[in-house]
């Protein structure tokens, strides 16, 4: 897990980057003073020579997360690599500073790896551990149990092993129309 604490004022945005630049980009953004955040996971690699290697990939291919007051925007702009800040142009979307700063401290002790992005499903909310007070869509892989966590600005989700004494289903709530 890479991140840095040098700036802790401003708004956490997705920065969008060049595909397999994040690391790089982050590195930049550490050495401008820039608060970054880039979700890794170990991902068990076979080479051509029929040789296994654990290296660390970026959890959600393509972004990283900044944290920068309005007027430095431009200078995560400016970092070779970023391509843009996620949301309309000169606006971008800000992000919850509840689940970054939760991602950030959680995501080491759950198995995360990457998981397709979701819409629908079962909801489910983590109600134990570090990743408590976190929602997403309960999923089942392999007999075991998974809550599968969406930002949904970015497009992107990520699954965590969860057991199932540490979940709580949450109930949609019934619309007016349903009731009547």
């Amino acid at each position: 897990m890479l991140n840095t604490t040098l700036n802790i004022t401003g708004q956490w945005h997705a920065a969008y980057t060049i595909t397999r630049h994040e690391k790089r980009v982050f590195a930049q953004l550490k050495g401008k003073q820039i608060d970054a955040f880039l979700p890794l996971c170990r991902v068990a690699h076979r080479w051509k020579n029929r040789t296994t290697v654990m290296v660390e990939l970026p959890l959600f291919p393509g972004y990283l997360f900044v944290r920068v007051p309005r007027r430095s925007r431009v200078d995560v702009l400016a970092t070779p690599g970023v391509v843009s800040l996620v949301g309309p142009r000169g606006n971008p979307w800000p992000l919850s500073d509840f689940e970054i700063e939760t991602l950030r401290a959680g995501l080491d002790h759950r198995n995360a790896q990457p998981h397709p992005y979701l819409v629908v499903g079962e909801r489910a909310r983590i109600r134990k551990g570090p990743l408590s007070g976190m929602e997403g869509i309960l999923v089942s892989i392999k007999n075991s149990l998974r809550v599968v966590l969406t930002i949904n600005e970015i497009a992107q989700s990520v699954s965590v092993e969860v057991d199932s004494d540490d979940i709580e289903r949450i109930y949609a709530k019934a619309s007016a129309s349903a009731v009547a």
